[in-house]
């Protein structure tokens, strides 16, 4: 079993990845958007780091618990099945989600400009865009609490991504919100908000598997993480990233997050 402090630490960071919305509320609301370039080079760095932790890292750390406890073949297949359960439960929750509410398709950041001369519909679309990320993150906070809480070295640069990625997550809120209400303050207190869904989420997901946590339960959970990250960073992070026009930015910024997770990967190893 872990230790409170252990827990607790697991816990603080996936509640500083969560609370990165608000960062990307403020840039809403301070500006209307941040330049084209810095967010296809955030959104592909973002991308680097978490397909490369996934399939480098985490994916082969779950299958070496699962072949330990059920074999080679046993382990193996264990851990490909929970790597494509990962994919299908955050690709499920993303088909459940209308797309033009979705603040992980390219097309919701140009919602605002759409919307912005009428006003109901602005409030509309943030309040909706706000619980469509809140859906999103829950998974993926359920995904940073239980890296962190095997490995807080590991779970570092993973909070890092998922906090980069945040960052025009609570931009989509706080644009249309600040446009519906006039308000700065609550358009980015429901941005921020909208970031707790990842605490929450690894606060159930905790509740729900403590009684089962063990060997098996870790393994099963780390492939099933890696397939989470995969997806999030192939169907989400890289279209948006290529959706801003630059092309060239996005790509560098995916092969530096790859390099700068396999040397903090070596250095740590």
């Amino acid at each position: 079993m872990f230790s409170l402090s252990e827990i607790l630490i697991a816990f603080s960071m996936t509640l500083l990845a969560g609370l990165a919305t608000g960062i990307g509320g403020a840039i809403g609301v301070i500006r209307k958007e941040p330049g084209s370039r810095f967010t296809a080079s955030a959104l592909g760095f973002s991308a680097g780091v978490m397909v490369f932790v996934s399939l480098v890292e985490i994916l082969p750390k779950g299958t070496e618990s699962l072949v330990e406890i059920w074999g080679d073949k046993g382990g193996a297949w264990a851990g490909t099945i929970a790597f494509f359960a990962g994919i299908a439960l955050i690709a499920l929750i993303d088909r459940l989600v209308p797309e033009e509410i979705n603040p992980h398709e390219p097309d919701s950041f140009h919602n605002a400009d759409k919307l912005a001369s009428r006003r109901a519909r602005m409030m509309k679309a943030g309040m909706l865009t706000a619980v469509a990320l809140a859906l999103h993150n829950f998974p993926e906070g359920f995904a940073t609490f239980i890296a962190a809480l095997e490995e807080p070295s590991l779970a570092i640069p993973i909070v890092v991504a998922i906090a980069i990625h945040n960052i025009p997550e609570g931009i989509a809120v706080a644009v249309p919100l600040r446009a519906a209400t006039g308000s700065r303050w609550k358009a980015w207190g429901w941005a921020t908000l909208s970031g707790l869904a990842e605490p929450l989420g690894a606060l159930v997901g905790f509740l729900i598997l403590m009684p089962v946590m063990g060997p098996a339960a870790m393994g099963i959970a780390f492939a099933g993480v890696a397939g989470i990250m995969v997806f999030i960073s192939l169907d989400e992070l890289l279209p948006t990233a290529k959706e801003t026009g630059e092309h060239h930015a996005s790509t560098y910024g995916m092969i530096a997050g790859m390099a700068v997770m396999a040397v903090s990967l070596v250095l740590l190893g």
